[in-house]
């Protein structure tokens, strides 16, 4: 049986994401291949039967050349370039919550995000584009290739998304930032997802 978070969190994502597939004229099994995720996972997240993560969405939304928002159902009358705190719903994705802080339909796409301690940390990322990200309150432990970087509030970092990269808060009451990437409107702009065996973040 599902746990009814699943629909109450993000209400609108299994329709969406079944939609914006076939909209992109992907089979399951490409969409999931180029995901990095099985074709069955896929479906479960395309029932609502398991909940995405973040990185799963932003993943999502570059293979079928899309936004976040329009995975979770957010449509804007029009593109307002001021976005007002009290007009943002957080969304729960993957442990994570976040806000938007941009419009959506941009080159860019603004995030305002809250890390639990221990959530998502295994996690490898690489992609097209770059990101750049700052942090608000807390410390952030954020591994770019080989190099461990320890973040505090007020410390930013701007780099290559092809680089492989974690992103782990480092004390147990998390982490918020500020995350700002390149959203690459094409269904090659994949995103590589995968934990590192016997590695910690």
């Amino acid at each position: 049986m599902s746990s009814p978070e699943v629909f109450t969190e993000l209400p609108s994502v299994a329709p969406q994401l079944r939609a914006l597939r076939r909209r992109a004229s992907l089979t399951l099994e490409a969409a999931a291949g180029a995901a990095g995720l099985s074709p069955a996972h896929l479906s479960r997240l395309e029932t609502g039967q398991r909940q995405p993560s973040l990185p799963m969405l932003l993943a999502l939304a570059r293979i079928y050349s899309t936004t976040v928002s329009e995975l979770l159902g957010e449509t804007v009358a029009e593109r307002d370039a001021v976005m007002r705190a009290a007009d943002t719903e957080p969304t729960a994705a993957g442990g994570w919550t976040y806000f938007q802080a941009g419009a959506p339909g941009r080159g860019m796409q603004a995030l305002r995000v809250q890390v639990p301690h221990g959530s998502q940390g295994d996690i490898v990322r690489v992609h097209p584009g770059e990101e750049w990200l700052y942090v608000l309150r807390g410390r952030l432990r954020l591994r770019l290739g080989d190099s461990t970087h320890r973040l505090g509030p007020g410390d930013s970092a701007h780099f290559d998304s092809l680089t492989p990269h974690r992103i782990a808060a480092q004390d147990p009451d998390g982490v918020e930032l500020l995350f700002v990437h390149t959203l690459l409107q094409s269904p090659t702009a994949t995103l590589c997802l995968g934990p590192t065996p016997g590695e910690t973040p």
